[in-house]
């Protein structure tokens, strides 16, 4: 079977570096639902250097850092499974107590009908990664 985040339209990419590249989840209930994809096809995170660890994970605190200023959530998700897609990738979902699953994780119990929030541009989104990245690359 190919695996879905190997094969990712342009369309859907966010950002890219040569490393990973940020998408949006195609979900209308979380439009602020994002997932950061390793370029290689490895599974886990120990599958990664020690650079690459820390290079992913602060490209998702980036996508959390952006989401958090464009859409001012009440939350901010993180999860990386890899259960159905064994391709190491990080989930980062904007939460707001009036979604359609909140306190449950947006994979449980729905606890009522959700609020409709628009979806942060993509440009808008890209420039606040790479701005957030910047300014993590000046801090190391």
């Amino acid at each position: 079977m190919a695996c879905p985040l190997c094969s990712v339209s342009l369309n859907d990419i966010v950002w890219q570096d040569g490393s990973c590249r940020v998408i949006f989840a195609d979900d209308p209930d979380y439009p602020g639902y994002c997932r950061v994809v390793w370029g290689e096809h490895v599974a886990e995170m120990s599958d990664l250097t020690p650079g690459e660890q820390r290079h992913i994970l602060d490209v998702t605190l980036a996508v959390e850092r952006a989401l958090r200023a464009l859409m001012n959530p009440d939350k901010i998700n993180l999860a990386s499974l890899g259960n159905k897609v064994a391709h190491l990738h990080w989930h980062v979902i904007a939460r707001f107590t009036d979604d359609r699953h909140f306190p449950e994780a947006i994979w449980g119990r729905e606890q009522r009908l959700g609020l409709p929030r628009p979806r942060p541009g993509r440009a808008a989104l890209a420039q606040r990664i790479a701005d957030e990245l910047a300014r993590i690359a000046a801090i190391h």
